[in-house]
Order: C-alpha cells, then sequence, then structure tokens
C-alpha cells in the first residue's frame, strides 16, 4: 500500500465539515487526547455529537481522595479519572445511563463520629444496600447493568480491609474497583464491560496499567511525592517551579514503566493528537512519561496540537506557554534518539484577545521553535476563564 504527504489549506471551524460529522459520527475521525481530571469532560460530552471514535489516554497515577483510599487497600492504579472520562463519553439518551450516570457520580456522605467513634457503620450499612439492591440509586437502574453492578459492589465489599474508610468514597471508584478485583486485577475488561453497558462513545485507557506514583524535584531542591502534592488542591500550593518529573515508587525512587503494543497501536492510529488543557505536570506531562510514548506519537503521522489552559495552574508558577511547549517537547523527544520537535508538536492554540495566561505566552519563541500558532477565540461569554468547547470542539475536529 503506497503513502504521500498531502498539505492543505483548513478553514477554522469548517462549518461543512461539522456538518457532515454530526450525520454520521459514527465514521468521525480518531481524535487523541493525553489527559487527565475534569478539565476536558465538558469536551469529551460535546465531541461524542461528531465522533465516536475519539480516544482518550488518562493519567493513572492520582493519589488523592477516593482514589488514594483504594489505591492503599488493593495496589491499584487510581480509576477516578477514568470512571469520570467513560461517564463523560456516555450516550446519555439510552435508557439506564441516567441512573447508572447518578450512581456512579454519588458519593458517600462524610462521616460522622457515632458511640464507635468513627462514623463508619451507616456507610457499610449504605453501601450493604446497594449491594443487595435495595439502595434507590441502584435500584432503579435496570438489568442487567443493575445486576453487574451489584456483583463488583459486593466484590468490593468482600475484600474490603476491616479499617477502610468509606467517609466521602465515590460509588463509581467502587464498582469500577471491585470490577478490576473481579478480573483478576486487569482493568481492560472492566472498562471494556462498562464501555458497552452504557455505549461509551469512544476509547477510554490509562496510559499504563501499573500504580505508580508521580514524583516531582522542585527548584529550591525538594522532592515532592504524589500527584495530589502537585496540583494544590488537597495540600498547600507548590512555593518553588517544578523542574523535573518522573514516574516513582512510594518513596519517589523513579520508575521506567514502558507502554503495552496496545496503547502504541492508539496512538499511532490517530488523525490527531492534542494535548489539552488541564493540569500542566500531573495531567498532560504525566501521561507522556513512560518509555514509548514518546516514540509512538513521533510515528503518527497527523497533525498535533498543544491547547494551554487559561487562568491560573498552581503546577506551572510563571512558566510562559513557550516554556511550557519546551517542557512539553523535550519530554516526548528524551524517550527515544532521534526525535525532534517537528515529530512531536505542531500547532499551539491560544486567544490571546480574550485568554489569562498568567506566565505569559512569548509567541515569537513558540514560532521559533518551527511550531505554528494558532490564534482564534477560545473563551466563552461571561466571567469564566476557561476554554470553551463550543469553540475548542469544532477546531480540533476542522483540524483532523
Amino acid at each position: 500500500m503506497a503513502k504521500t504527504w498531502i498539505r492543505r489549506e483548513v478553514e477554522i471551524p469548517n462549518h461543512m465539515a461539522l456538518a457532515r460529522l454530526e450525520k454520521c459520527p459514527e465514521l468521525g475521525p480518531r481524535l487523541l487526547f493525553f489527559s487527565g481530571g475534569t478539565a476536558l469532560r465538558r469536551a469529551s460530552a460535546r465531541l461524542i455529537n461528531y465522533t465516536h471514535n475519539s480516544v482518550h489516554v488518562i493519567t493513572p497515577f492520582d493519589s488523592g481522595g477516593s482514589s488514594a483510599k483504594i489505591r492503599r487497600a488493593f495496589n491499584m492504579p487510581a480509576m477516578g479519572d477514568i470512571r469520570n472520562r467513560l461517564m463523560a463519553l456516555a450516550d446519555q439518551s439510552l435508557r439506564g445511563n441516567p441512573e447508572i450516570f447518578a450512581l456512579f457520580a454519588h458519593r458517600l456522605p462524610l462521616a460522622a463520629p457515632d458511640d464507635a467513634g468513627d462514623g463508619q457503620a451507616p456507610l457499610r450499612h449504605m453501601l450493604d444496600l446497594m449491594v443487595r439492591g435495595k439502595h434507590e440509586l441502584v435500584a432503579r437502574i435496570p438489568d442487567p447493568m443493575r445486576k453487574i453492578v451489584r456483583n463488583h459492589l459486593a466484590m468490593f465489599q468482600q475484600n474490603m480491609p476491616e479499617d477502610f474508610d468509606l467517609s466521602g468514597a465515590s460509588i463509581g471508584n467502587l464498582v469500577l474497583a471491585g470490577g478490576y478485583l473481579a478480573n483478576r486485577r486487569h482493568l481492560d475488561p472492566v472498562i471494556f464491560m462498562f464501555s458497552n453497558l452504557v455505549q461509551v462513545r469512544g476509547v477510554v485507557r490509562p496510559v499504563v496499567n501499573k500504580n505508580l506514583q508521580l514524583a516531582a524535584e522542585l527548584a529550591d531542591g525538594s522532592l515532592v511525592v504524589g500527584q495530589h502534592r502537585l496540583t494544590g488542591k488537597e495540600t498547600a500550593k507548590l512555593a518553588s517551579s517544578i523542574t523535573r518529573l518522573y514516574l516513582s515508587d512510594e518513596n519517589g525512587r523513579p520508575v521506567e514503566q514502558p507502554i503495552r503494543d496496545k496503547m502504541r497501536t492508539l496512538i499511532q492510529g490517530a488523525e490527531l493528537i492534542c494535548y489539552p488543557m488541564g493540569s500542566f505536570h500531573s495531567s498532560v506531562l504525566a501521561n507522556l512519561l513512560p518509555r514509548g510514548v514518546g516514540q509512538a506519537v513521533a510515528q503518527a503521522t497527523c497533525p498535533k496540537i498543544y491547547v494551554p489552559s487559561t487562568g491560573e495552574d498552581p503546577e506551572c508558577l510563571g512558566l510562559t506557554v513557550a516554556e511550557q511547549v519546551e517542557r512539553l517537547a523535550s519530554t516526548l523527544m528524551g524517550d527515544a534518539p532521534g526525535i525532534a520537535l517537528c515529530d512531536v508538536l505542531h500547532f499551539v492554540l491560544v486567544d490571546t484577545a480574550h485568554g489569562r495566561y498568567p506566565g505569559g505566552l512569548d509567541l515569537p519563541r513558540i514560532r521559533n521553535l518551527g511550531v505554528e500558532v494558532i490564534d482564534c477565540p477560545l473563551i466563552g461569554y461571561g466571567p469564566s476563564e476557561d476554554i470553551d468547547d463550543r469553540f475548542l470542539v469544532p477546531i480540533l475536529l476542522s483540524l483532523a
């Protein structure tokens, strides 16, 4: 089979192409996103109107909240960001899906001290009601989804350590953790099953299926281990900038983890690769750290675009967008000899008129790297500084 390069001019957004995609989203392009967290949730929900073939590579390194408790108890990757993306891509028009969404989004209440002093008894009772199908959130889910949910919650309940803290636990995380245990500690069967049950319009995969931590060396010489300590959401914000990010064990010792052939194939088959907005280090760069990601990206013959966040990102501490571009590219280029910047990044998407970039943009520096800057409206109307999915999704689809 012969291959050749085609260069073409693109209208952004291309309304005619978007109209065609809306009529047949099952044949839409394979847009691949390296992301984690919630920054891409609204964009993902909008994306399914145009393509059912998007690929979402998710960080499984979350070390805070409900995910952290489950990871410590079962020595497993974090499930929270995977759960969020599965639900964002689910077809909400299908019978049973809104009910599944409500259950997966539900959290047990924070424990209030009881006679035993820990407040766990009512939470364990609530979990037991769900396992027996007596809780309203489970009872309203139609079969066969209800049986699968109950079975997975039962598996979690049976394996739950006696001292497990259910306070504020995400039910969706408990269900997926139960499925992970029921499938001999494999994530793929669990993701596959729920993707089919709720008709997920895309592919969701963790970048690696391992229980690893994010570690960062800071400019002041200190070491921070744990994703939640980088984001500033559960702990104090970083007082010094990040100079090096890497995968580690619980003690901060570096770990080299390769991606699987399945992940390599997904990346190489993309029709557009996007490094989207979100926490720069813990959501975007974290996905690029496993060995083989840079090579796979370089071998993918498609447009590659970075969408920097607007507003404050505590993980960047004044980094200009140009410096973010350099750090992103160097992470990918460091994967193997011979990878050039032009192999891993082509465009940076910004909104100079409405976007706020606290560290500055430095557009000449970006262009000197050989990266093209696309400057167009991205921010919605009103006080929000967030990138608006109504603008972002059509732009990305037009570039694919």
